[in-house]
């Protein structure tokens, strides 16, 4: 707010200046002061207060200068006695040329109050300039049968000066011949007339010369002189005559500059000077004296600028022979332009249509007319394009012609033609003019998208994260543009029961591929569908590939112990005769895996033994047994552990227990423990869940068998197109079974 109302004051305080300024020029009388040019710097002028009637004191207290409109500063002001002083020389011709009077308006800025007072400053013309003649020579050439009396105007001289100070009166050398007389025209100045006084006589003095001398009216005058030279002209009484009144020539407009054209000639019968002649053009147009130039002295008329048949087919141009006395006479020359074949065909585009689009035959192109500015042979033309090209040319009326297909054009083959029409004359030599188009062909939608292959196969591993980029296809269109822009889908699959859907995206601008969920290489191994590539033609065109996606096994199982059960009520255990040489089959541990490949390549090791070296586990069939003779030392009742660890990536495992009771023979009801006589019950009902659980591991071995060759005809009629395969169901599913050849069961 404080800046806004500071402007409006600085505002209003420059309108009331220019307020104040306007009224105290149009009311106050200005002060006058005179002052001589060339006066130094800091030379008197004039008392300001005496001349304005002010009082010394407020000049001082209101803080007077002297100010002007020019951006120098003439005069400066002393406040302290009032006088005006020049601040820099004054040249009066600088300042106001040849105006009269010389006068400079000064204004004096008085403050507080604000007030503004005129004076006028009258610079005096000092005669600080002489006479000047801008010809040091004048020459004048007077006939000598001029009359007495007659009147010659002679060259002025220049003065800077002004007033009194200018140029006043001439004078000449005293002769018997001229005299001075000065002529004053309405603006003033004066002139110097030459009259002659006697009749000149050529014979008795050809050439008279004098000093003019311009004198002003300063004081001291200042002068200035030139030489006047009067060449008496001798009497001509015969003019000139040519030898042929009319001249007619041939020249080819190809004629180099400089070349010689024609020359003409004329005599007089006069001698000296009278008898020179001189050769001009009369009344020549612009374009004559452009293109052809003449000596003065032998008449030879040359060319000077290039002809053009096409422009100007003839000239006729009037020599004039001038003799030295004046008098002439006159012929005239034809000169005949004749046609060379210097100018090229043209074309002139009427118009062209690009691009075209590539279905569509004997279409018009381009409209052209050609022309050739040469006549005759000259002029006749004959037009043509490459006969490669699918385009031909059909000629109209005058010259015109148009450019159309022959035959339908294929973008995908060439999308561009570019091509040159050449027009070429009849002349000696021929030329040709060629003209190059460009002709762009559009493209239309007559080419389905390809896929880049006519399947694809990925591979993904399981449980993956959803979103997972697991690839992509690609397809191209030979088409551009709108037509080439493709878009792809996921087609339904063939199979209804396949949540394609759930599965698997398609990025409808790109094709990339990405699985929805975590894939179970357990559930699906593989499964396959069908992409679509559609373009944004019209009609839209589309085309298919198919892709497979395979699941890739991830060790994610850990090894499942078929036997022994873990999950029993009561554990099982196995009877060794204490008879059994070593390597005797104790047991086997019996596992599975739920992966495939190496993930279910399945060993055992012996993790936790009672005695050990007492038994031993074969490392890739589960198998225990007895790795030394047993003893009546040995322990009857023994506890093994047994780790079952895949071939994945990390490894997993799983351990069983096993319970081994050493006995004496399997013919004994119970096992008489001597060292603890209430045991011998426990022992007939071990003896029981010991038949029971050999004739579990054999039923359960049966089973296995079973499975594994129902699974093996499975698979071979799968082979077949319809056959239908079924797979009796277990206590554990089918897909845990290793069927490849390299399985643990």
């Amino acid at each position: 707010m404080e800046n806004g109302g500071d402007r409006t004051l600085q505002s209003r305080q420059v309108l009331l200046l220019f307020v104040l300024l306007g009224i105290s020029q149009a009311y106050s009388e200005p002060g006058s002061f005179t002052v001589a040019e060339e006066m130094q710097s800091g030379s008197f002028v004039g008392n300001l207060a005496k001349n304005l009637g002010l009082e010394l004191s407020d000049l001082s207290t209101r803080g007077a200068q002297v100010v002007s409109n020019e951006n120098k500063q003439s005069l400066q002001l002393d406040v302290n006695t009032g006088n005006l002083l020049l601040s820099q020389t004054l040249d009066r011709e600088e300042l106001c040329g040849f105006t009269e009077p010389c006068v400079l308006h000064f204004q004096v800025l008085m403050k507080n109050p604000l007030e503004f007072l005129r004076i006028e400053l009258q610079v005096r013309d000092v005669n600080d300039h002489s006479p000047i003649f801008l010809e040091k020579e004048m020459l004048l050439e007077i006939p000598e049968n001029s009359p007495v009396g007659a009147v010659f105007l002679l060259e002025s001289a220049k003065d800077l000066d002004v007033g009194m100070n200018a140029v006043k009166s001439y004078t000449i050398n005293p002769n018997s011949h001229f005299h001075i007389k000065i002529r004053v025209n309405p603006d003033n100045k004066k002139y110097p007339e030459l009259v002659l006084d006697k009749a000149l006589d050529y014979e008795e003095q050809p050439e008279l010369s004098f000093i003019l001398t311009a004198l002003d009216g300063g004081s001291p005058p200042r002068s200035g002189t030139a030489l006047v030279r009067v060449v008496v002209v001798d009497t001509n009484d015969n003019s000139p005559e040519f030898e042929q009144p009319f001249y007619e020539v041939k020249i080819p407009e190809n004629s180099i500059l400089g070349s010689l054209v024609i020359t003409v000639k004329a005599w007089d019968l006069d001698s000296g000077i009278n008898g020179e002649i001189a050769y001009t053009f009369s009344h020549a147009s612009e374009d004559i004296q452009k293109t052809f130039k003449i000596n003065q002295k032998s008449g030879e008329i040359s060319l000077t600028a290039s002809l053009d048949f096409e422009t100007v087919e003839s000239y006729s141009i009037i020599i004039q022979a001038t003799d030295g006395g004046g008098l002439f006479g006159k012929s005239t020359v034809r000169i005949q332009v004749m046609d060379v074949n210097d100018n090229v065909p043209e074309i002139a585009v009427s118009s062209i249509t690009s691009p075209i689009p590539e279905n569509s035959p004997e279409t018009a192109v381009m409209v052209f007319s050609i022309r050739d500015r040469d006549s005759g042979d000259n002029g006749r033309m004959i037009c043509s394009i490459p006969e490669d090209l699918p385009f031909v040319l059909k000629s109209s009326f005058e010259n015109y012609y148009t450019l159309e297909t022959e035959e339908t054009l294929d973008r995908e083959n060439r999308a561009q033609y570019n091509i040159t029409i050449t027009v070429t004359d009849f002349g000696t030599p021929r030329l040709k003019t060629e003209h190059s188009i460009l002709i762009l062909v559009s493209d239309v939608n007559d080419n389905a998208p390809a896929f880049s292959q006519t399947s694809y196969t990925l591979s993904v591993r399981e449980n993956n994260s959803p979103a997972l980029h697991i690839g992509g296809v690609s397809a191209t269109d030979r088409d551009s543009g709108s037509n080439a822009q493709l878009t792809y889908s996921l087609l339904p699959p063939h199979d209804p029961h396949l949540p394609l859907a759930s599965l698997v995206s398609i990025n409808a601008d790109n094709g990339q591929l990405f699985a929805l969920r975590a894939l179970d290489f357990e559930a699906l191994q593989a499964f396959e569908f069908r992409v679509g590539a559609t373009d944004r033609g019209s009609p839209a065109l589309s085309s298919q590939a198919l892709v497979r996606v395979v699941v890739l096994d991830d060790n994610d199982n850990s090894p499942f112990v078929l036997y022994p059960l873990q999950n029993a009520s009561a554990p099982c255990t196995e009877l060794v005769p204490r008879a059994a040489e070593p390597g005797y089959l104790v047991t086997k541990v019996v596992a599975v895996d739920g992966d495939s490949g190496q993930n279910a390549w399945l060993s055992f090791q012996l993790l936790k033994a009672t005695e050990p070296g007492l038994f031993g586990v074969w490392a890739h069939n589960g198998e225990v047994r007895t790795a030394r003779l047993l003893s009546e030392r040995d322990a009857a009742r023994h506890r093994l552990v047994v780790l079952v660890k895949d071939n994945g990536e990390p490894p997993l495992s799983a351990s069983v227990t096993l319970h081994v009771l050493l006995v004496d023979g399997f013919s004994q009801p119970y096992l008489p423990l001597p060292e603890v006589a209430p045991e011998r019950a426990q022992a007939d009902s071990l003896t029981v869940y010991l038949v029971i659980a050999l004739a579990s591991v054999s039923s359960l071995f049966l089973f296995s068998v079973l499975v594994f060759v129902a699974v093996r005809l499975c698979r071979r009629r799968r082979a077949a197109p319809l056959s239908v395969c079924s797979v009796p169901e277990g206590h554990f599913p089918s897909h845990l079974v290793d069927v490849s050849g390299t399985g643990t069961l």
